[in-house]
């Protein structure tokens, strides 16, 4: 067992795990952090994105104990009920997402492209989602949802 420490969003957070447990594992099972989806299990479908230090990572891929002392940034750490993020809102006003189960990694992605990109091209959006899968919507609106959400002035939730 291996005792781990990371900041989830703005938190502290500790568990005790077996070496073999994935970050994804720990952030679902061990705090009930359930946005980030168990999909594929071997990193091709991107709904377990999450931020680790900043960089989009499949939390299905990583075990828990190489993200030890480090920042970790989940859906639930980007919007809630009371605000959303811009993309987030921009999404919800066009309608991007049907069924939502990518949503949480797309959002995610998104994020990382936005905070290192404010202002990215078409194709640089789809760069970013490369690793994301859709299997409903599709990704025209989604990639107008991301687009609308850099339009948003940073600070506000984008909402009408």
């Amino acid at each position: 067992m291996h005792q781990i420490e990371m900041t989830v969003n703005g938190q502290v957070m500790r568990a005790e795990v077996p070496a073999e447990t994935t970050l994804l594992s720990v952030l679902r099972e061990a705090w009930g952090l359930t946005g980030s989806k168990l999909g594929c299990d071997v990193g091709d479908c991107g709904a377990c994105t999450v931020l680790v230090d900043g960089l989009s990572v499949n939390a299905c891929l990583l075990l828990a104990v190489q993200v030890d002392g480090q920042e970790v940034l989940t859906i639930e750490g980007i919007g809630g009920f009371d605000y959303l993020h811009p993309i987030q809102a921009a999404f919800e006003r066009l309608s991007s997402i049907q069924c939502g189960f990518c949503a949480p990694g797309i959002v995610i992605s998104a994020k990382a492209l936005i905070d290192k990109n404010p202002h990215p091209t078409e194709q640089e959006i789809r760069e970013a989602l490369a690793g994301n899968l859709c299997r409903c919507t599709g990704y025209t609106k989604i990639i107008e949802g991301i687009a609308e959400a850099c339009r948003i002035p940073a600070g506000t939730d984008g909402s009408a």
